[in-house]
């Protein structure tokens, strides 16, 4: 059962992890699962949620995952839970590298009921602000307040902010909180704390993630997983399990390439079906499982703006303005002219990782009007999904001579075209009606290129808009 919050009597406590892993180790989630499973002794403990924050952010390690949970214990065990987290967090957390700076943040009674007098937004008041939703078995608590966190979440996926950022939330709303080195953690783990207390299914979109952990002996080696079951899983699966595999790469996505402690993720809109498709795979011995509710395959980074700016995510419309060419490294890129944008151009590239999706970019065309998304760095949107609104059918060519029937020559610069032959004469360009090769509608990057937070097109639902999905 997936457990989002509860009402009952004794001391409600939320915890939110961060940035405790390397690029060569750990990870916050093994970390989250460690201490969810031992906490359990303490109290009731809810499903954990990761939450996957801006993903251009360049100091970030992976994938920029951040934790939370509840726990609900009896009064007077508070501060040993606390020691507890601190020291499996002083313990697990990659401390040598140079780019791991963990951070806690602690939300509890006191802090929940803490009012402001100066008329800005906080998180709970008290019990007359509470509110509850019942969901199946379980309750999801929320309220009507709480703007400050749900602005810092929301900030925290799609901007970029500074630790004093999250040192003013924290301060505001008298939290208690734990961090090493220079303690960045604390932003993602504010925003993962903020997710999991304004959560519901009207106000963020959310998915699922199944994680299975390998033993400790394994770490570092050579997974083991049997193909052919992550096949047979996804076949039995998909769509309510999505991004498993990739097809047309005939590549496994589940699996991860860093020497982390995960074996694999399963991540999907409905638990029953991740659980089928757990069962149905074939692996190495795991250590252990965690479920979490994640804000991953969402979109929820991206932003609708007239103004750009660099580690920011878009979604924009414009006219493409400049044909497609294929650049060194393989990578495809074109120039859009931005709609609203103050005839803004901005250069839109397809990387070779996206394999096949660079062959829709290369039949672009100028005139073509198409919706762009992406994440901008240096100045060029990194695409992850563009929609074909209206293809330009119209292409313009030098004019032939109705006489001789070879192309005329300019006549100089806006003197029309002129045959040197037969003498005869031409104003402008022939226009001409050309069928292509592509369709209208949105396509998108495959499974191995495809960002944690990225929806995939088999989630969305646009109406009467023709969808392309990458399988």
């Amino acid at each position: 059962m997936v457990k989002l919050s509860f009402i009952k009597k004794g001391l409600f406590m939320i915890i939110g992890i961060d940035d405790t892993d390397s690029r060569s180790g750990m990870c916050t989630t093994y970390l989250c699962t460690v201490l969810v499973d031992e906490l359990k002794s303490y109290g009731e403990v809810s499903t954990p949620v990761l939450v996957r924050l801006n993903p251009c952010i360049p100091f970030k390690t992976r994938g920029n995952g951040a934790v939370a949970f509840e726990i609900l214990i009896n009064r007077g065990l508070e501060r040993e839970v606390k020691e507890i987290v601190k020291a499996r967090v002083s313990e697990l957390s990659e401390l040598r590298a140079e780019g791991t700076n963990p951070g806690v943040v602690f939300i509890d009674d006191n802090a929940l009921k803490t009012r402001k007098n100066n008329n800005r937004t906080q998180i709970i008041a008290d019990n007359r602000d509470l509110k509850y939703k019942k969901v199946g078995e379980s309750y999801t608590l929320y309220t009507a307040s709480g703007e400050t966190l749900k602005r810092f979440y929301e900030t925290a996926v799609r901007e970029v902010l500074a630790i004093e950022d999250a040192y003013a939330i924290i301060s505001e709303l008298h939290l208690d909180y734990f961090g090493l080195k220079n303690k960045r953690g604390l932003i993602g783990a504010l925003a993962a704390v903020s997710f999991l207390l304004l959560h519901t299914k009207k106000s963020y979109d959310y998915t699922y993630e199944l994680i299975v952990y390998r033993r400790k002996e394994r770490w570092g080696t050579l997974r083991f997983i049997e193909d052919a079951s992550v096949w047979a899983a996804d076949e039995a699966t998909y769509p309510l399990v999505w991004d498993t595999v990739d097809v047309a790469n005939k590549k496994l996505v589940l699996v991860p390439h860093s020497p982390c402690p995960v074996l694999f993720g399963i991540r999907g809109d409905s638990v029953d079906a991740i659980y089928k498709a757990y069962g149905l795979i074939q692996a190495e011995p795991e250590e252990r499982k965690m479920l979490f509710i994640t804000n991953q395959g969402t979109d929820c980074h991206l932003m609708n703006s007239e103004k750009l700016w660099d580690y920011h995510s878009y979604i924009l419309d414009g006219v493409v303005d400049y044909n497609p060419r294929s650049i060194e490294g393989g990578h495809v890129l074109f120039s859009l002219s931005v709609q609203g944008g103050g005839n803004e151009s901005v250069d839109c590239i397809a990387y070779e990782p996206t394999k096949g999706f660079r062959a829709i970019i290369r039949e672009l065309r100028i005139g073509d009007e198409v919706t762009v998304y992406g994440s901008l760095k240096e100045g060029t949107l990194n695409l992850e999904k563009i929609e074909l609104r209206k293809l330009n059918l119209v292409v313009e060519r030098t004019p032939r001579c109705n006489i001789c029937g070879r192309n005329m020559k300019s006549a100089g610069r806006s003197q029309g075209y002129r045959c040197k032959r037969c003498g005869t004469f031409s104003a402008e360009k022939d226009k001409m009606i050309v069928e292509r090769a592509i369709e209208p509608g949105l396509y998108e990057v495959p499974p191995v290129a495809r960002r944690h937070i990225s929806k995939p097109l088999v989630r969305m639902r646009m109406g009467d808009k023709i969808i392309h999905p990458s399988r």
